[in-house]
Order: C-alpha cells, then structure tokens, then sequence
C-alpha cells in the first residue's frame, strides 16, 4: 500500500535533484562568463581597475539584456563620443528611434545601448585630445580596439544576435573603424552618417555597410570637404556658445556648431528610404 507513496517521494526527490543540477549548471555558465569578462577587461586595460571593473559590467550587463532579442543596436555618437543619447542632437537622436521603429515594424526584438568613447567633462576631453587627434588625421585609435574586442565577446556568446552599429560625423568614422577590424564577423552591420572628408580615403563599405554621405537636401560640408563652410560652422562656434552662456541659456558645445547639410534626421525621405531599403534587404521580415 505504501510503495506508490514511495515512488512518488523518489521522484519528486529525483525532480528536485535534477533542479538543482540544472541551477548549478547555470550558476557555472554565469560565473564562466563573468571570469571570461573579467579576462578580457584585464587584457584591454591591465592593471587600471575601475576601467576593468566598468568594462566588466557593462559586458555582462549587455550579455544578460541580450540573451532573448534579436538585435543589438549600439549608438556610437558623434563628437568626442561621450553625450548620452537623451542628449545627442535631436536629428542624431531620431536616427537612432527610427531603426528601433524599423526594426520593430519588421517583427524583431531589439536591446539599444551606447557606445561612449570618453567622459564628458573639459578635462576628459583634454586627456583624450592627442588620441582623438591621431584618429581624425591618421584614423589610428586604441578605443576601436575596445568595441571590436566587445563585439567578439558578445557574438561569440549569443550565436543568433545581430548587431547593428550607428554612427554620425566622427561616430560614424569610429564605426567604420571597428568594421575593418573585425570584418569577418558576419553578425556585425553598420550604419554610418555624414563621415568626416580626412577618414574618406579609408572608409571601407561592404555589404553589411551603410554608408550616407548626403541627407538629400543639400551638401554634406563636412564629408565632402567643403572646408569653407566647414571652418566657418567651428570658428563661430565658440562665440554662439558664450552668447547661449551670456543670456543665461547654456548649451552644449556641439549644439552650436552649425554646419547646414550636416544634419540627417529621420524626416528626411531620402535618409529613411536608405536605411529602411537596408534594412529590409538584410533581414526581411521576421517568420513568426
């Protein structure tokens, strides 16, 4: 009368036993990840540890956020790369919400996150003059060394995740960058707008690569090297800014750098057609 007691007990034993291996197993990839992540931090940065730490966190933070979508779309902003995207320029900012609505409308899940090059104060600009000025010249620059070592790690770890890179003005530049370094990771896409005219000559565009040089209305300045219009918008810059300070309405620096054709927002047919046709090309419709 008892034994089938017995057998129930046995293999609620065995479920839990098998629960708790499962838990276990788990608790195993999870500390692997975060050993492989520390690793790789070390690699980059040695012995600097609050960079190690950051980069660390931010690795596992996007691993764990990404595990269930099908995208990854990472910002990488314009200027020195350091301005949250809240506080991109708004057609900047536009971009970025129309391929998370264009991938959306397409049927696929998407995880968005930024890419920031550097802090945002005067002086982390200062410490990171020499390396922004070797990039722009030479388009040398340890920091697409870091994005393309955290690209690696993500792909290799979430097999079926794309990622899509997009980048304006000098963001765009660093985008292309990385895509050189790590041009057989087929996972990787990149949309890049209004690249500046000296990276031009060694910009690389693929077929995962979407390169707008024009917004349709006018002249780009900056990526056609109109250096006329271009020394203009940054000579009057700092005398729009002090005015902004001096009336008591202080505005970020890149907001008074005024560059007509230098703008691709999203309302701008020709710029959406372009990444919606990409878009589209590359991934279709999701089969549900």
């Amino acid at each position: 009368m008892n034994q089938p007691v017995k057998d129930l007990h046995d293999e609620n034993n065995l479920s839990k036993i098998e629960n708790a291996t499962e838990q276990l197993t788990m608790l195993n990839v999870d500390l692997a990840l975060q050993e492989e992540a520390r690793h790789l931090a070390q690699q980059l940065f040695g012995n600097k540890t609050k960079k190690c730490t950051d980069f660390t966190n931010e690795l596992l933070d996007i691993c764990t956020g990404a595990q269930s979508k099908d995208f990854l779309l990472i910002h990488n902003p314009g200027g020195w790369g350091s301005t949250h995207l809240e506080e991109c320029l708004k057609w900047e900012r536009s971009v970025v919400e129309g391929v998370s609505a264009s991938i959306k409308q397409l049927g696929y899940t998407w995880l968005p996150t930024q890419h920031l090059r550097s802090g945002s104060s005067w002086w982390a600009h200062l410490k990171e003059l020499k390396d922004e000025a070797r990039f722009f010249f030479q388009g040398k620059s340890s920091k697409t060394g870091e994005l393309a070592a955290k690209l690696i790690f993500i792909t290799q770890h979430i097999s079926n995740l794309k990622v899509i890179l997009i980048g304006a003005s000098q963001g765009a530049a660093f985008s292309n960058a990385v895509m050189r370094q790590i041009d057989e990771l087929h996972q990787v896409y990149s949309i890049e707008l209004g690249i500046f005219f000296p990276h031009m000559s060694r910009r690389v565009v693929a077929e995962r690569t979407l390169a707008i040089d024009s917004n349709g209305l006018m002249p780009d300045p900056m990526a056609h090297r109109n250096l006329k219009a271009g020394f203009k918008a940054y000579i009057t810059a700092p005398f729009r800014w002090l005015k902004y300070r001096l009336q008591g309405k202080p505005e970020k620096f890149t907001y008074c750098i005024n560059a007509p054709g230098h703008n691709y927002s999203w309302e701008y047919p020709e710029v959406q057609q372009k990444i919606i046709n990409f878009l589209t090309a590359n991934f279709g419709a999701k089969n549900n």
